[in-house]
């Protein structure tokens, strides 16, 4: 696993600034990962390499302006919607799913709960999501939670 820091752009200094930090930060990550993707590609890795590419969030499309600072331009927190990518591993490679409303707030096509990503990442690692239990406080809890849960065969190659 790969992990970056410093994502947080809510705006209230230049750093956290989605105009000026934000920026940087793709520009930072942007080439290792094309060139990660591009050497498994050569190797012929990429097919049996999973990569995913997320945050825990999203950002909400409204500018957010913190400690009265207007210079800096961020967004606050959205739980409802975020973007994540994934490549090699069984994904169809160039297509995206999903879509959010003309505002990029919630949902508004093909919705994917975190539950049902779960499922279509354990089926990718070759596990049944409907198999796997997690004891916990006396009792077997499903991976991913008790409401139904479905691998989304369409992000599937």
């Amino acid at each position: 696993q790969l992990f970056d820091w410093g994502w947080d752009s809510h705006g209230s200094s230049e750093q956290q600034a989605l105009n000026v930090g934000f920026h940087d930060k793709c520009r930072e990550a942007d080439r290792p990962m094309t060139a990660l993707l591009v050497d498994l590609k050569q190797r012929g890795l990429l097919e049996d390499t999973l990569l995913i590419w997320t945050g825990e969030f999203g950002r909400t499309p409204m500018r957010e302006s913190r400690e009265g600072e207007r210079k800096f331009v961020g967004r606050d927190h959205n739980p409802h919607a975020f973007t994540l990518w994934m490549a090699g591993g069984g994904v169809r490679p160039g297509m995206t799913y999903g879509e959010t409303d003309d505002m990029g707030y919630t949902p508004a096509v093909n919705p994917v709960p975190l539950r049902d990503f779960h499922a279509t990442l354990l089926h990718l690692l070759g596990f049944d999501h409907e198999k796997l239990f997690v004891p916990f406080q006396g009792l077997n809890q499903k991976l991913t939670t008790v409401n139904p849960a479905r691998v989304i065969h369409e992000v599937l190659a």
